[in-house]
């Protein structure tokens, strides 16, 4: 494996989500119909979560690929190594998915060079075929197999973007921040945090996405909601634990960052 492509196996564990609408009917349904899924949707909102949640619902191993602008063709498929003397093909991430049966989760798709997506286009179609060019071998998705991929449209915007030809290949579901009944709802769910403070962090995270002119690059995520919670579930004063957690995760600026305090001050 190459050390370009971060790769996780993730077990069959029962990770907690909290669905906010019919995202995991949607997955389950594609999942049982064999139809590729696209997740889109800002950072830190439960694109991986949802991925990690129903691989454990439906059983199946999660093999999750972080993509970006060095992820090559070789390093997901594969490539010969010399071991002891010996040449011996490697599988990737890909072919490790495509012969086991796996879900596969490709993270931030978009990130990906062409070859990486000339790679997936026979997985994400009616042939469920993956094509190792190195190994001179085509592999048939083994029962089980699924195609997930993800990407941030906000970040790609002006940047990279996929292309038509690309998602018309997918079912998609968008993701966004949940309304602040549900935002608490997970907070408590994730932490043991007290509901009440889980309501005055929701609403620090509703107030800092409102202020567009302090000039915050991405919106504070559940995510980061959520580590502020299990900094103060573990003794941290609430504004110390948003200054960590969130404050100095959204901005190295200065005058950027003393706004963001500010707020945080008058919430705690």
């Amino acid at each position: 494996m190459g050390a370009h492509a971060q790769v996780e196996t993730e077990s069959v564990m029962m990770p907690w989500y909290r669905a906010v609408a019919n995202e995991c009917e949607v997955f389950e349904t594609a999942f049982r119909q064999q139809v590729p899924l696209l997740l889109k949707g800002p950072t830190g909102c439960g694109k991986s979560r949802l991925v990690e949640h129903m691989a454990a619902r439906l059983g199946r191993p999660l093999i999750t690929v972080a993509c970006h602008d060095d992820t090559s063709a070789v390093d997901l498929t594969g490539r010969y190594l010399v071991r002891d003397g010996d040449t011996v093909w490697q599988d990737g991430p890909v072919t490790r998915a495509v012969r086991e049966g796996a879900i596969l989760y490709l993270d931030e798709f978009a990130e990906a060079r062409s070859d990486v997506v000339v790679v997936v286009h026979p997985l994400s179609d009616h042939r469920r075929r993956l094509f190792v060019e190195r190994h001179d071998e085509e592999i048939e998705a083994a029962p089980g197999f699924m195609l997930v991929v993800s990407f941030n449209p906000g970040y790609q915007r002006g940047l990279k973007e996929l292309k038509p030809s690309t998602r018309q290949r997918f079912l998609a579901i968008a993701l966004d921040y949940p309304e602040a009944a549900v935002e608490r709802e997970i907070l408590c769910g994730e932490t043991r945090v007290e509901p009440a403070m889980a309501k005055r962090l929701v609403a620090l995270g509703g107030k800092l996405r409102e202020v567009e002119p302090l000039g915050l690059a991405e919106a504070p995520s559940t995510r980061l909601l959520v580590n502020a919670a299990r900094l103060i579930e573990g003794g941290m004063a609430p504004r110390a634990a948003c200054n960590a957690a969130i404050v100095e995760s959204l901005t190295d600026d200065t005058e950027i960052a003393q706004g963001l305090r500010d707020l945080v001050a008058l919430a705690f």
